[in-house]
């Protein structure tokens, strides 16, 4: 349901979170094992919606740009991979005024989807007594990420559902 791009944008804003300072591209990378190259792409966009902030430069960095009381997993997919709600038959079928039960049902589980990322702020997540970090090693990140090449992005239209 959820993208590989979105996953590594949760990746990226919780590791923001659990540091709460300015990180390089690189530590972020290492920390949270998304390669390089495309870590760029994944911080611009976040960056667009206000979620986070980043500066170039000798003491630059990325950082959040709200508390993580006040960004929601909700904020972070939309930024990235908008949910898509079914609103009307993807048939396009004109004697579905409404929809069928089988679209009504994947709607139904996009609303509930929606609603648990609402409900769910980067600070909740964080205060989770789970021996587990969320979504990435933020204590001791060691190891290397390989630096790839410039990514070159393809978008492709979604199929409704």
């Amino acid at each position: 349901m959820l993208s590989q791009t979105t996953e590594y944008a949760l990746r990226v804003v919780a590791h923001l979170a659990s540091v709460k300072k300015a990180v390089t591209t690189h530590q972020i990378a290492i920390a949270t094992r998304v390669p390089e190259g495309y870590l760029a792409k994944v911080l611009q966009g976040l960056s667009r919606a206000g979620l986070v902030f980043s500066q170039r430069g000798l003491h630059g960095g990325s950082s959040l740009a709200k508390s993580p009381a006040e960004i929601t997993l909700y904020d972070v997919v939309q930024a990235i991979d908008p949910i898509q709600r079914i609103k009307t038959c993807p048939l396009g079928l004109k004697t579905h005024a409404n929809l069928c039960a089988v679209h009504q049902r994947l709607d139904n589980a996009m609303n509930a989807a929606e609603e648990v990322f609402k409900g769910s702020t980067l600070a909740d997540m964080l205060a989770d007594p789970s021996p587990s970090k969320p979504l990435c090693d933020t204590e001791g990140a060691q190891g290397t990420v390989k630096r790839s090449r410039p990514v070159k992005l393809t978008i492709r239209k979604k199929k409704p559902a």
